[in-house]
């Protein structure tokens, strides 16, 4: 097929760098570089931030098709009614506003590899469409009759539970089936605790490298401590923030100050008031908040938590209470009488 260039290339995902040595980072390489070169489509399973275009660049670029084209279109970012259009392309006069013809991102990624990103939103009847090209390799542009032929590579990833969507009837099962040659399920970052502080490392060293500083950061052993024990829901993307927004705000190489939640203020809450949090969501919170405080202050706020925790939990069973936090019936008692105000 003679390719025709379009006005406006589609830009192609760029290739990073992957780091860990957790065996679930490792396992996961290891199951990514051994379908890479298999010329079927791959399917990307991962919660936010963890890494599912790297993965899908990672793919293309160990594959034989890495001097071709990588081309992606994020699926969730676009309204139904062009998705069609982005994907195939359109002629001159299809629609109201289509002053030229404009090729699709399958007709970019002829040679390459196609990263649908969010897959989960396309709507049906541009999976039938999807379905034919991934069979038959031929598509027609939105207002024509012509059948190109493309020779594509399919990517896809999503955070939804597909095959729940195949049951309600929101996705193909035909397609499910055509993508998911290899479901490769990406890692969480709490489940590469071994990689939090290698990645911690990597991206300080690479902001002051940005500010222009000679001095290659490092961390208090409590500022270290708080990046363990974080749950990061936003996976390895909320840490590049957190590390890259503590480096920029510290005076000096030494970082002691952690914020995890850049919309915590100092003044309040505002706006209408919170659904409530889960326990590990105040956890996370109680943890940041200790953090921010004096060591004294952080150990009576820890301290007076715990004691309320252990009383209710026991029904104000003292005697249970103090095996529950491990302490003598007397050591909990002297507690009581120091922080009784408090609780």
């Amino acid at each position: 097929m003679r390719p025709f260039k379009p006005h406006n290339p589609v830009p192609p995902v760029g290739m990073t760098e992957a780091l860990g040595q957790s065996e679930a980072f490792l396992s996961f390489q290891e199951r990514l570089s051994r379908v890479a070169p298999v010329h079927r489509p791959v399917l990307l399973i991962g919660e936010r931030g963890t890494g599912k275009e790297l993965a899908a660049s990672r793919l293309h670029f160990l594959s034989g098709r890495w001097q071709g084209p990588l081309v992606a279109l994020n699926c969730s970012a676009l309204t139904p009614t062009l998705i069609g259009s982005e994907l195939f392309g359109y002629e001159k006069g299809a629609f109201s506003g289509a002053d030229r013809r404009r090729i699709g991102r399958f007709e970019a990624a002829d040679g390459g590899t196609l990263f649908l990103d969010e897959i989960g939103n396309i709507p049906m009847e541009v999976q039938e469409k999807i379905l034919r090209t991934v069979e038959y390799g031929t598509f027609e542009r939105v207002g024509s009759s012509e059948s190109l032929e493309v020779d594509v590579r399919i990517i896809a990833a999503t955070n939804a539970d597909l095959p729940d969507l195949v049951a309600k009837g929101m996705f193909k099962s035909d397609l499910l089936d055509r993508l998911s040659f290899e479901v490769l399920f990406l890692p969480r970052l709490k489940d590469r605790e071994e990689d939090i502080l290698l990645l911690v490392n990597h991206f300080a060293a690479r902001m002051a490298f940005e500010l222009g500083r000679e001095d290659i950061p490092h961390f208090t052993s409590e500022a270290v401590r708080a990046l363990e024990i974080h749950s990061w829901p936003g996976n390895v993307r909320e840490l590049k923030n957190v590390v890259e927004r503590a480096v920029y705000r510290s005076d000096d190489s030494l970082i002691t100050d952690i914020v995890f939640d850049p919309f915590h203020s100092p003044y309040g809450t505002y706006g209408p008031p919170k659904a409530d949090a889960s326990p590990s969501e105040k956890m996370d919170r109680l943890m940041r908040d200790l953090m921010e405080k004096p060591l004294k202050k952080a150990v009576k706020i820890l301290e007076i938590f715990r004691m309320k925790q252990a009383i209710g939990e026991s029904r104000h069973n003292q005697r249970k209470a103090a095996r529950m936090l491990g302490m003598t019936y007397h050591q909990l008692r002297g507690l009581y009488r120091k922080y009784r105000d408090d609780l």
